[in-house]
């Protein structure tokens, strides 16, 4: 047997990796063009080629971008010539169509020329690199400027007409027929809460939590806060409204002072209805506590932001035998209330109270657009399941698409 000469292999293994090796040659990158990226503020520019193919395998390309006037070229990006395909770009069907067999980036040019106040010509050119071989196209000139629309939030922008035009519609039909708005007991129970406080002589506690006055909570609860002072001024019963902030307690005061003079009963308004106690969250909570128990109130309301003083309010309001109203966005503190008032607001029925007690065309129609809001997203999210599904049950990966861009839009 006849052994095989040892430089042959080495010979093959040669061979081998120059086949593996790409050509040295780059190809040409053609369809260069720039252009003002649509609809941005301005400083982004939108570049656009023709892909290389395979033939660029393992190269990069760079981008480069001078001012006319300043003829000196700078580096903005580089990247893999086999990325930035026109079909990845990150834009909805409306406002982007992508080319078969093209490349599109958007680059930021305030990096290096700052923020533009006004239109600026740039030039921009790209050069394809790998190891020694190199490609380069022409350059591109273009007006970099910000623009007055973007239609990529087209859709935003028609959903925005809707809401406005289905706003003034509720409140056209609210102040011509009126607005239903579903039964809430425990406003409902306002009513009898302060009748009872009128026949039985005895003062309501109106606590509007440890909130701070910026919290939706508490904007909540003094709104209905002018609510309960126009009945207790009507009915000429004392109302004490304890406080943990002394802003809230400032924005009460002229709440509970307006609700007197709307019902036409200034001389019936006192200034020391609203009073601070303490910013401590417990000793607000005993302090009140001490003042339920000595005077023995017919009505508590608890309605505001309440953590853990939320028990200890309720449970000696419930001792007295008070008729009990409270509703916080704290869910934590929704089962302690539940336990220990004879009423509970759930949700948003703190946020309607205001509008459920007005009656006031206005905030009703706010409800009623919430509402509208409310079924359309329920009924996008169950349409768009089901698209999602027949897409990928029959492979309809352009639906499938369609509806991403649309979920991810919205």
């Amino acid at each position: 047997m006849k052994k095989i000469p040892l430089f042959l292999p080495f010979l093959f293994l040669t061979a081998l990796s120059s086949a593996a090796k790409p050509p040295a040659v780059l190809p040409p990158l053609t369809g260069f063009t720039a252009a003002d990226m649509p609809g941005d503020a301005g400083g982004a520019a939108l570049l656009r080629w023709d892909s290389p193919g395979s033939a660029a395998a393992g190269a990069v390309i760079e981008v480069y971008v001078s001012d006319p006037a300043k003829p000196a070229w700078v580096k903005l990006a580089d990247f893999k010539a086999e990325a930035k395909s026109e079909s990845d770009f990150n834009r909805p069907f409306w406002a982007w169509s992508p080319a078969a067999g093209r490349n599109a980036v958007r680059l930021d040019t305030s990096a290096v020329f700052g923020r533009l106040d006004k239109p600026q010509e740039l030039d921009f050119k790209l050069r394809m690199v790998r190891g020694a071989a190199s490609a380069e196209t022409e350059p591109v000139r273009t007006v970099i400027k910000g623009n007055w629309f973007n239609a990529a939030r087209l859709n935003n922008f028609l959903l925005m007409l809707a809401i406005t035009i289905g706003f003034f519609w509720t409140v056209s039909h609210a102040r011509r027929k009126g607005l239903f708005i579903r039964r809430i007991a425990g406003l409902d129970a306002i009513d009898e809460a302060i009748g009872r406080a009128t026949e039985m002589g005895r003062p309501i506690f109106y606590s509007t939590g440890i909130g701070q006055m910026s919290l939706v909570p508490t904007i909540a609860s003094t709104s209905i806060l002018g609510e309960v002072a126009r009945k207790v001024a009507q009915y000429d019963t004392q109302l004490k409204v304890p406080h943990f902030d002394p802003i809230v307690m400032t924005v009460c005061k002229e709440v509970v002072k307006q609700s007197y003079l709307e019902m036409e009963r200034p001389d019936s308004y006192r200034d020391d209805i609203n009073f601070f106690v303490s910013n401590d969250q417990f000793s607000y909570a005993a302090s009140v506590d001490g003042m339920i128990h000595r005077e023995k109130p017919a009505a508590c309301f608890f309605i505001g932001h309440f953590m853990a003083e939320s028990l200890l309010l309720a449970e000696v309001g419930a001792t007295t035998g008070a008729i009990q109203i409270a509703g916080t966005e704290q869910e934590s503190q929704l089962p302690f209330f539940f336990t220990s008032c004879d009423y509970t607001l759930i949700g948003e029925e703190l946020y309607a109270a205001g509008a459920y007690l007005s009656k006031e065309p206005m905030l009703l129609s706010t409800l009623k657009v919430q509402d509208f809001g409310k079924a359309f997203v329920m009924v996008s999210v169950v349409a768009g399941s089901i698209l999602l599904a027949a897409g990928a049950w029959f492979g309809w990966q352009p639906l499938i698409k369609v509806v991403e861009q649309l979920f991810k839009a919205y």
